[in-house]
């Protein structure tokens, strides 16, 4: 068990086979079109070496582009930051560069088995994440109202925790089939998905996550209600996300998103830097030994981009930075939708007016994380009571807390090696309150808080280095840390995912294909960002007359099969 409040089903047959995040609005098996020997599509010979604008320099947008590259085309990466987007690794001024923070991603399931493929094309490792109570977290604390619990499993907790994951337990079995659905995509019953979540789409699209729990009989007690938004499951707390759709919600425990958790060794940001300068085996048109960066000038990619425009034979045409403008037959859009908003000047005719409205719509979740490093994991070291005498605990844990903190992780690579803790993992308001104040400002109010719940530990004599914070809602290419839709929304978020599908535009509105985190299903999980790439790759192929293998279809080939719930608009 790897939650404070588990997921509504204990599997017992551990040799069913691992779920993926396909699904369920659009249960198309992205790992199985990876995997496959006949490569995932090709283009016309004469259309080797022909441009294309990848825009964003993300985990989607190097994905894209990779792509792109080995079919013999010539992505052009424009990037108006860092390579990565918030697969984002950074270190501490003055310590031992093993020491890292990650600012952005930093856990990833084993349900995103697309991400999986290319980690391990890149040869990168992952190993278990210190969530709450997870099986490679050595303890937890619970500390709410100014109540601390030490468990180091959940039957450890006060019951009142298990009657709480009771009670989740029963509102998601109640209220959205979840045996039902979570056995319908481990076995990949699209038939049976398409029927349960048509079904709940209809009925659950207008309503909040919090409505949700307050309609089940299970959750008729506030305390509860409190206590679950407060300590959550799988990892933490998600009272910040009660104000969203409750769809968005099913899509993570459906998925089981938020379960067994795993972080890449030496940090999430080598994913897209070694895609970068990745030369593949197989590829098409270019000489063995191309790569992303060799296509690019001084291996760089281009610098942001600031105007965006059609231009005559309906081609695309991009102005950056450097006031460089260049044209092209078809351009990917990967970077957060607002800049299309406020960062780059747009023509109108690049989008249908509803897929504006869409895009205008996205609803951004703040986060903030604070990190310290360290000289030892000192919060493995066992506490004494008041005589002196071994109580059996760590000295500290992996920390929830109603405080201002919310949630600590405590991050090692060894008993004798210096780490890292993340003093504070904050959503949306939690956010917010720290977005005036300074790195060493948020390191004091945190301390003070930890020092409450840890009387007896000294965090601040085993720092040894300045802290490191981002507020991502503060950052000028993000403006928020990933998209959550609200209630009503799926209308809005139907049209972005299905953009790639350009056929069913007018011949006016193709050519620009939209793709990243904010276009994807299951936004906030780097999977969604790997899915909707290989669905603009796909769309970008069928622009230029190309085709996939007639035994490994694409997402588009499969559309009308598959495709996502419609709604009446009316």
């Amino acid at each position: 068990m790897t939650s404070t409040v588990p997921n509504a089903v204990e599997h017992a047959d551990e040799q069913q086979p691992p779920i993926t995040m396909f699904g369920p609005d659009f249960p198309y098996a992205y790992d199985d079109f990876l995997a496959h020997p006949a490569g995932i599509g090709q283009i016309p010979a004469t259309e080797h070496g022909t441009e294309v604008a990848v825009i964003g320099g993300g985990l989607s947008g190097i994905v894209a582009a990779y792509e792109l590259m080995k079919m013999g085309l010539k992505p052009v990466v424009y990037e108006a930051d860092q390579l990565g987007g918030r697969l984002r690794t950074v270190g501490f001024e003055g310590c031992d560069e093993s020491l890292t923070a990650e600012m952005g991603a930093m856990r990833f399931p084993p349900s995103s088995t697309a991400l999986q493929h290319y980690i391990d094309l890149v040869g990168l490792h992952t190993r278990p994440f210190p969530n709450p109570l997870a099986e490679g977290t050595p303890s937890t604390v619970v500390d709410l109202k100014g109540e601390s619990h030490y468990a180091e499993t959940v039957a450890d907790l006060p019951q009142v925790y298990r009657d709480v994951a009771a009670a989740w337990n029963k509102c998601l079995e109640e209220g959205a089939d979840f045996s039902d659905m979570n056995r319908a995509m481990r076995e990949r019953d699209v038939p049976r998905i398409r029927e349960i979540w048509a079904n709940l789409v209809e009925k659950l699209d207008n309503q909040t996550f919090y409505g949700f729990l307050c309609d089940s009989e299970a959750f008729k007690s506030f305390r509860h209600r409190e206590i679950f938004g407060q300590v959550g499951f799988g990892t933490g707390g998600w009272d910040t996300d009660f104000p969203n759709s409750i769809l968005e919600i099913l899509r993570v425990v459906y998925t089981e998103a938020d379960d067994h958790h795993r972080g890449i060794v030496g940090g999430s940001q080598q994913l897209p830097l070694r895609m970068w300068e990745r030369e593949p085996e197989k590829i098409v048109h270019w000489p063995y030994g191309t790569s992303l960066a060799s296509l690019h000038v001084n291996g760089e990619p281009r610098p942001a981009v600031t105007r965006l425009n059609r231009t005559s034979g309906n081609r695309i045409t991009v102005t950056d930075a450097n006031g460089d403008i260049r044209t092209y037959q078809a351009a990917i859009f990967t970077a957060q939708s607002w800049m299309l908003l406020s960062k780059i000047a747009c023509d109108d005719s690049l989008f249908p007016i509803d897929h504006w409205t869409a895009i205008e719509r996205t609803h951004y979740m703040e986060s903030s994380k604070l990190f310290v490093p360290v000289d030892r994991p000192f919060w493995l070291d066992k506490a004494v009571d008041d005589r002196g005498n071994p109580t059996g605990r760590d000295v500290m844990s992996m920390t929830l807390t109603d405080r201002m903190t919310r949630g600590t992780y405590l991050l090692d690579e060894g008993p004798d090696k210096p780490a890292v803790i993340c003093l504070s993992y904050t959503w949306c308001d939690d956010s917010l309150k720290w977005l005036p104040l300074s790195a060493n400002e948020r390191m004091e109010v945190m301390l003070k808080s930890l020092g409450e719940i840890y009387p007896k530990v000294d965090i601040r004599k085993h720092i040894i280095g300045n802290p490191v914070t981002v507020s991502w809602e503060n950052e000028p290419y993000f403006m928020g840390a990933f998209k959550a839709n609200l209630p009503g929304h799926y209308r809005y978020q139907r049209r972005l995912f299905t953009h790639f599908m350009q056929d069913r535009l007018p011949e006016d509105k193709r050519g620009v294909f939209l793709a990243g985190d904010d276009i994807s299903w299951t936004a906030g999980w780097a999977e969604g960002a790997v899915q909707t790439a290989l669905n603009a790759v796909w769309g970008v192929m069928r622009h230029f007359g190309g085709e996939t293998d007639p035994t490994n279809p694409g997402p588009g080939d499969v559309y009308d099969e598959i495709a996502p719930v419609e709604l009446p608009e009316d």
